[in-house]
C-alpha cells in the first residue's frame, strides 16, 4: 500500500502544511510518496526529500507548469495515480482547489477535511461547524483525502533521507484554463496557519482604521492579525484575515478575541488554540463559554494599555 501526497510549495521550500499532511498519512501506514510539481522545483524538491518520514520525492518539472492550474495539476495526478491507494492534501486553498476534481476524474467519492485516521479506510471529520465529529468508511479503490492540519502535529521537516525521481510531465497541461494574475498580500506577520500567537477583531473593532490598534500590539508579540467573518464582510480588512469555518482553520499557542461575539463558524475556525483569551464588552456573548480566560470591558480602553504593558 503506497500513499501519494501532492505537495505545496513556491519552488524555494515546501509549505509547512504538508508537514501534518505527512503525519496524516504515517498513521495510515504504508509507503508515502511526494509529489513535487512545478517549474524550477528541484530546490522544493530537495527539501521534501529531507521530510520525517518520506520514502520518495516524485519531480514532474515543466516550463508550462509556472503558476500550474487545478486542472493541470489534475491531469498530473491522475496519470500517477494508479500505483496508489490513498492521494492526500492539505485542506488548505491549495488542496481544496484541485482534489474534488481529482476525485471526480477517478470516479470515487473524496473525503475532506479528516482530524483523525482510524484505520485505512475509516477517517473521522468534523460536521455541522465542527459541532460532530462524523466516522466515514470508504470502499472506494483509492481514497481521495484533504487532512486538517491543525489535527496532527506536524514531522520534522528534516532527518529523512527520500530518494528523489523525475516522472513524465509532457502533454499534461490542460487547456480548460489558464492563468492570468494574481494579488498576494505581503506582510512581515507570520502566516494565519503557521502563527503560534494570533489577535483577532470582530464587528466590535467598528472600522477598519482600528485594526491598527491590533496590528501595534501583534508586532509586539510576533503575532498574526486574523479577523471574524463579520469584520471582513463590513469591509474592516482583507478576506485574507478571515478565521472560521469559510476562512483559515487555526490552532495557535494563543488566540486573542478582541470585539468577536463567537458566532458558530467563527468558534469552528479556532476553537482548537491552546489557550483562547476573549475580551468583549457584552459578557453573554458565546466567546466567553470557549474562552481560557475572558474579559468584559470595552476594547478601546483596554487595547491601549495592553499595548502600553507589552
Amino acid at each position: 500500500m503506497s500513499i501519494l501526497i501532492i505537495a505545496e510549495h513556491h519552488n524555494d521550500g515546501i509549505a509547512t502544511s504538508v508537514l501534518s499532511t505527512v503525519a496524516a498519512a504515517k498513521q495510515i501506514t504504508g509507503d508515502i510518496h511526494l509529489l513535487v510539481a512545478g517549474t524550477s522545483c528541484q530546490t522544493a524538491a530537495q527539501a521534501a526529500s529531507q521530510i520525517e518520514g518520506v520514502d520518495k520525492v516524485l519531480v514532474a518539472e515543466n516550463a508550462e507548469f509556472n503558476n500550474i492550474t487545478a486542472e493541470t495539476l489534475t491531469n498530473i495526478v491522475v496519470a500517477n495515480a494508479a500505483d496508489y491507494s490513498h492521494i492526500l492534501a492539505a485542506a488548505t486553498t491549495f488542496g481544496k482547489n484541485f482534489l474534488p476534481r481529482v476525485g471526480a476524474k477517478l470516479d470515487v467519492q473524496p473525503i475532506s477535511d479528516i482530524v483523525g485516521v482510524e484505520s485505512a479506510d475509516t477517517f473521522k471529520r468534523p460536521i455541522y461547524a465542527g459541532n460532530a465529529i462524523a466516522t466515514v468508511q470508504s470502499s472506494d479503490a483509492v481514497k481521495v483525502i484533504t487532512v486538517r492540519g491543525t489535527a496532527f502535529d506536524a514531522v520534522q521537516p528534516t532527518g529523512g533521507q527520500a530518494e528523489v525521481v523525475s516522472i513524465a510531465a509532457d502533454g499534461l497541461v490542460s487547456d480548460k484554463s489558464k492563468f492570468e494574475s494574481q494579488e498576494l498580500t505581503t506582510s512581515e506577520r507570520p502566516e494565519l496557519t503557521a502563527a503560534r500567537v494570533i489577535i483577532s477583531g470582530g464587528r466590535g473593532m467598528a472600522s477598519g482604521d482600528n485594526f491598527v490598534m491590533l496590528e501595534e500590539i501583534a508586532d509586539k508579540l510576533g503575532a498574526a492579525v486574523g479577523a471574524s467573518r463579520a469584520a471582513v464582510d463590513a469591509g474592516f480588512v482583507p478576506n485574507d484575515y478571515q478565521v472560521g469555518q469559510t476562512g483559515k482553520i487555526v490552532a495557535p499557542e494563543l488566540y486573542i478575541a478582541v470585539g468577536i461575539s463567537g458566532a458558530i463558524q467563527h468558534l469552528a475556525g479556532m476553537k482548537d488554540s491552546k489557550v483562547i483569551v476573549a475580551i468583549n464588552k457584552d459578557e453573554e456573548a458565546p466567546i466567553f463559554q470557549i474562552a481560557d480566560y475572558g474579559l468584559v470591558a470595552d476594547l478601546f480602553k483596554v487595547l491601549p494599555e495592553l499595548k502600553e504593558a507589552l
